[in-house]
């Protein structure tokens, strides 16, 4: 292995060869840097650019973010773009409510502020309260509420903060009628919400180990623990309830049962869908120290607990069922030859389950569109919860003895409504509608089927004017993830309905890799079939230049995070098949991935390049940091990230967009738009959403040639 440490400064920006509208790219400096995978040289020039905190990286950043602003600043179609898109972002939007105390909480944005406000109501007609508000947390609105748990009581509120688009939170303890903070403090917290004890006395929560002196949290060298804190006592004094020393993979997941008698641990372990599960006794709804009992860490399945009810654990699986069903654990002969099924597999992937008013509701997808089926405590189906129409509806959350719960409903056209469902009656009743000048009647969405290189066939959604004309010409949007069990289902969003405003047409692919069909759809995206994603993406694009809704001329691509490894991928496989591409906070680098924060933890899904020849080949070949082709006339591209993404880092976009501008890609513009102070994109601030979002549809509209007034 050579690293060359020479020239450590910049270049000075200089003109590169046949560059549209006379672009010149920064000249980033390269290292005589080389890997060996099992016997195979690999070379890595930009490796220097994995420091982020370094003067020259940051250089380097304020450099392309130069170049990149003067190109988005002299397209026509950016400030006409960024004031529809203001326009259709400034609309009422509601979380879901939930019950607690006496008292409903739920979050709302008036439109235009920074962050969502968490207000609460003792009834559903009073005048809600402002509970917390995060916008009086930060000046630039960067600071963003990452959870949100109240006591049983309704008295005390834990609620955890990121920011800058962090995954780090920091958790504090609020007293709701004074509106002041308690002097708790939880530190160190990453893929962890809080889980009250029935006393109110503490919560359970999973965090880290501070860094020491010197040190920086890395990779798989610190690993997750759960603790509990009691109120008033200071985070030293946290009590460990659980850890895996021998295996530093392990997370943890908590909820209290409805009658606070018992703690429920899921497992997790790395980022894929099997689990284990364990369960902790709390006498009297109070934690008395203790060491978790196990219901299964065979890590063969997923588990999810759905609730406790007459002494069963009823949980969510697909064990032995690929498309999910509900089984009865009985707590006092756990073993699993006693699991009994409530409710068996069907034809449609189970997604989600809840114990709401003595039934279970459980969600389904059928063609990635939601179905809500409603049982009986003893597994029989009783009747469904009737829906506004197909699209994607979720929520459906509460406790045995409710008599009611909410849900969200949502289209590609319509934005999502808020509904209370009586569990009894089964009355649906509209709570909170949103109100927008996007007229959802002037458009409509259709579900296609695309068949993919090896005869799979999926579903696809366009969303469109009405009356599309379909010759070929129509400026298209095709969004895509495949990945980790995430279900790509038609929901609202800004982004389509400016795109749809703006003349264009907006499709999503519900492509393998994700959870539509349940655990063998996810499982036929990953690892070494993770080529699959790409094949079906591309025939995707294919169908819709075939049935002439676009052409290649006309038809973008966009996903973020293994969603910008798709389009990453995709573009160097098919390049001829897109005007442009607009990879957000990609995976480019297959090779390294699992060197960077919680990077290690993806490996269920895509392997490594260490793990064997085979699966490093395989990596290699669709890695799209290192299959650029010069040569190869590429479409426009526009890569987004943030610099302080501690997720997905931002030295994957850095590397890639380096090697993109080196190489002979032809005439089209090959940028990177660098956010400053932010990260993956949780708790984004609106005015740094606003501004990022409609650059790229205008970066793309202005590749298209289309005119936005």
């Amino acid at each position: 292995m050579k690293l060359s440490l020479s020239a450590l400064t910049l270049a000075a920006v200089v003109a590169t060869s046949a560059q549209a509208q006379g672009l010149s790219y920064p000249v980033t400096r390269k290292v005589d840097q080389v890997d060996t995978y099992h016997g195979t040289t690999v070379a890595d020039p930009y490796r220097w650019l994995e420091d982020d905190n370094s003067a020259e990286t940051k250089a380097w950043v304020v450099q392309q973010n130069e170049v990149t602003d003067k190109f988005l600043a002299a397209m026509p179609q950016r400030l006409p773009t960024r004031r529809i898109y203001t326009e259709l972002y400034n609309f009422e939007r509601f979380s879901i409510p939930f019950r607690e105390g006496g008292r409903y909480f739920w979050s709302r944005n008036d439109g235009l502020q920074q962050q969502s406000v968490l207000y609460t109501a003792k009834t559903l007609k009073d005048e809600p309260q402002v509970a917390l508000d995060p916008n009086a947390m930060s000046k630039d609105g960067t600071v963003a509420l990452s959870g949100v748990v109240p006591s049983r009581d309704g008295k005390l509120l834990a609620y955890g903060v990121a920011g800058a688009g962090s995954d780090w939170q920091t958790w504090k303890v609020r007293d709701l009628a004074t509106g002041q903070d308690l002097a708790d403090k939880i530190e160190w917290v990453k893929f962890s919400s809080a889980s009250w004890t029935a006393d109110g006395r503490g919560f359970f929560y999973a965090r880290y180990d501070a860094p020491k002196e010197g040190e920086a949290l890395k990779g798989a060298n610190y690993y997750q623990k759960l603790y509990y804190h009691r109120l008033g006592t200071p985070q030293s004094e946290d009590v460990l309830v659980a850890e895996n020393r021998e295996d530093k993979e392990w997370g943890f997941g908590t909820e209290v049962s409805d009658d606070g008698q018992l703690l429920l641990i899921s497992v997790w372990k790395s980022a894929g869908r099997k689990n284990g599960l364990m369960v902790l006794p709390l006498p009297k709804g109070s934690f008395a120290g203790g060491k978790p009992q196990p219901i299964t860490l065979d890590f063969d399945a997923q588990y999810s607990p759905v609730a406790v009810v007459g002494g069963k654990l009823i949980v969510k699986t697909d064990k032995d069922a690929p498309r999910g069903k509900l089984i009865s654990i009985d707590l006092k002969k756990p073993a699993p030859a006693g699991w009994k099924t409530l409710v068996a597999e069907g034809p449609d992937a189970m997604t989600g389950a809840s114990a709401v008013g003595g039934r279970f509701l459980l969600t389904y997808l059928q063609d990635a569109a939601t179905l809500v089926r409603v049982h009986a405590a003893d597994g029989k189906r009783l009747t469904d919860v009737k829906l506004p129409g197909v699209g994607t509806a979720g929520g459906f959350g509460g406790r045995w003895t409710d008599a009611e719960t909410f849900f969200s409903y949502t289209s590609l056209t319509t934005p999502a409504s808020i509904y209370r469902y009586d569990v009894k009656t089964g009355k649906v009743s509209l709570f909170k509608e949103p109100k927008t000048i996007f007229n959802s009647d002037e458009y409509e969405t259709r579900r296609e089927f695309v068949t993919s290189k090896d005869g799979t066939r999926f579903p696809i959604f366009i969303a469109a004017k009405k009356g599309l004309k379909l010759d070929g010409k129509n400026p298209t949007l095709l969004y895509g993830y495949g990945g980790f069990d995430i279900s790509i289902t038609p929901g609202y969003g800004v982004t389509a309905a400016t795109w749809l405003k703006m003349g264009g047409v907006y499709v999503i692919a519900s492509i393998r890799g994700g959870g539509e069909y349940g655990a063998a759809w996810h499982e036929a995206g990953t690892k070494l079939k993770k080529q699959n994603v790409f094949d079906d993406f591309i025939a995707a694009g294919e169908w819709l230049v075939a049935n002439k809704v676009a052409s290649p001329a006309t038809l973008a691509i966009n996903g973020g995070s293994n969603g910008g490894l798709l389009v990453g991928a995709v573009t160097n496989q098919r390049p001829d098949l897109f005007a442009a591409a607009v990879p957000q906070v990609g995976v480019m680098d297959m090779l390294r991935y699992q060197n960077f924060t919680i990077g290690w933890a993806w490996a269920t899904d895509y392997g490594t390049s260490k793990d064997s020849p085979e699966m490093f080949k395989a990596l290699q070949a669709y890695s799209p940091l290192h299959n650029i082709k010069s040569g190869v006339n590429y479409p426009a591209v526009l890569v987004t990230t943030g610099d302080h993404d501690d997720r997905v880092v931002p030295a994957h976009s850095f590397k890639y967009a380096a090697t993109l501008q080196a190489a002979d890609t032809g005439a089209a513009p090959k940028l990177i738009r660098i956010e400053t102070n932010a990260g993956h994109g949780a708790g984004k601030p609106t005015s740094k959403i606003i501004e990022e979002r409609s650059d790229i549809l205008a970066f793309i509209a202005h590749v298209m040639k289309l005119e936005v007034k």
